[in-house]
């Protein structure tokens, strides 16, 4: 299906919604609309048809309250994020700018630290008389001086480190839950505790405009949930049923926050966007379907995600085509909350309200991704049409006709190849060169200075469980 910015209504396709105009007299006389309250929740390496509202899911995934949340939101089944793994994607989401403009190409960059000198989500929200938390995953620093709480949040209520956390051992000195800056030793399951924090704190800022990041470690490994959970799944896999079951305890806590909204009656001027931080490890037995690969690959398994948006006041429920991506979450906040985009520091996503309202149909758009010469993957897409790099192996697809990326034409069109390798080229011209190591992209010489690490040893032979790995 080509791009498109309509909406699916009960499977009908509307151009466009009408939109309700009135006099300037009866506007001038309209009460003034409060600020939207701002929900971002981040799952974390869920799978592409882990979800019930892709049709493609499997008879044993379970996630109804996504799913109702979904029927209540504009399911944007084009919806991408800016890497295929989890810091570097949090980079981008947190400043709406591309993580590679600050040098952040890998996991091990972006997680080392996001410059201080960077303006971050909540730090935007503030002036306007919002009230922030976060909970759960930060990976955007790993020790006290790259806490949250010195980045704009009011409150926190998680962990700095790596990508996981053990779900159950939560008393770790090596790897402390936080509460504001001081360690804490909270108990339960860990993804139980996200979803409390937040239900609370809805309760103690209903009264005004608030943003909750909730950034959930689930379904990361380590593979660890109740085993009363656990046993409610029986697909002849363990690790499966223990992923499932995580993903339901995720989607249990999801649909507590969306209860409590609609109880304290701030659920219609809510903003709430729902995505993963990335595609699901295939090693870890996540299912993508249809998309090919997964995590830590730039095929469309990597970095196309689960995505909705939700605003019951603003937003007709339906789905959408157009191109999104989680660069796009930041400027449509700040939109939807009245307040001016930066003009020193530009965003690189956009606000995607009028797209989804269909008042305005999407123009083609370029997005872009790199993880450095040493992990060797970047790619680009323009229009319906995707360039993707493995090193040296290149990859052209017509995702209009082929979103599986089963069709390589790099051959067949050396001229189009060559059109979006210069499309990329120009792209990372304005990029940062990597703060560790190596070039900006596999082949390329290293800046002075830098000394390139050796390729890792392939870890992920390919087989015949794995055709999409090449």
């Amino acid at each position: 299906m080509k791009n498109s910015g309509f909406l699916k209504f009960a499977g009908v396709e509307l151009a466009a919604l009408a939109l309700t105009s009135g006099s300037v007299s009866a506007a001038e006389k309209a009460p003034p609309v409060s600020k939207p309250n701002i929900v971002v929740i981040v799952a974390d390496d869920l799978g592409y048809a882990d979800v019930l509202f892709n049709p493609r899911h499997l008879k044993e995934v379970t996630t109804p309250n996504l799913d109702q949340l979904a029927k209540e939101s504009v399911i944007c089944r084009q919806g991408y994020v800016t890497g295929n793994v989890c810091s570097p994607t949090r980079t981008g989401l947190m400043t709406g700018r591309y993580q590679q403009r600050l040098g952040l190409y890998t996991a091990g960059e972006a997680g080392s630290g996001v410059p201080m000198t960077e303006k971050l989500f909540p730090q935007f929200l503030k002036p306007a008389g919002y009230t922030s938390i976060q909970i759960g995953k930060w990976h955007l620093g790993p020790t006290p001086e790259w806490s949250p709480a010195l980045r704009g949040f009011d409150e926190v209520f998680g962990f700095l480190g790596r990508g996981a956390h053990d779900y159950y051992k939560l008393d770790d000195p090596d790897d402390p839950i936080y509460r504001g800056t001081t360690p804490v030793k909270p108990s339960g399951y860990l993804t139980d505790c996200w979803g409390d924090e937040a239900v609370a704190f809805i309760e103690r800022h209903k009264a005004q405009p608030f943003f909750l990041y909730l950034a959930f470690n689930a379904v990361h490994a380590p593979l660890q949930a109740p085993a009363d959970e656990i046993a409610k799944f029986n697909t002849g896999n363990k690790d499966r049923n223990t992923l499932l079951a995580m993903g339901k305890r995720m989607d249990d806590a999801i649909g507590n926050v969306v209860a409590k909204l609609k109880r304290e009656g701030v659920w219609d001027n809510t903003l709430i966007f729902f995505i993963s931080d990335n595609g699901g490890p295939l090693a870890q037995t996540a299912n993508n379907a249809p998309l090919r690969g997964g995590k830590h690959q730039d095929y469309e398994g990597g970095i196309r995600v689960p995505f909705l948006v939700c605003w019951p006041a603003k937003l007709k429920p339906g789905e959408s085509q157009a191109v999104v991506s989680s660069l796009d979450i930041l400027p449509t906040v700040l939109a939807a909350a009245g307040i001016s985009l930066p003009t020193n520091k530009p965003l690189d996503g956009m606000n995607i309200l009028p797209v989804l309202r269909c008042e305005t149909e999407p123009e083609p758009r370029n997005l872009f991704w790199c993880s450095g010469s040493n992990e060797g993957w970047w790619a680009v897409r323009s229009g319906d049409w995707k360039l993707v790099g493995d090193k040296a192996r290149i990859g052209l697809f017509d995702l209009s006709k082929d979103i599986s990326e089963k069709n390589d034409l790099a051959k067949q069109m050396p001229e189009k190849v060559a059109e979006l390798t210069k499309l990329h080229d120009a792209w990372l011209a304005e990029m940062s060169n990597p703060i560790k190591s190596g070039a900006k992209r596999y082949g390329m010489e290293p800046p002075p200075g830098s000394t390139p690490k050796k390729d890792k040893k392939a870890s992920k032979k390919k087989t015949a469980k794995n055709p999409s790995v090449l």
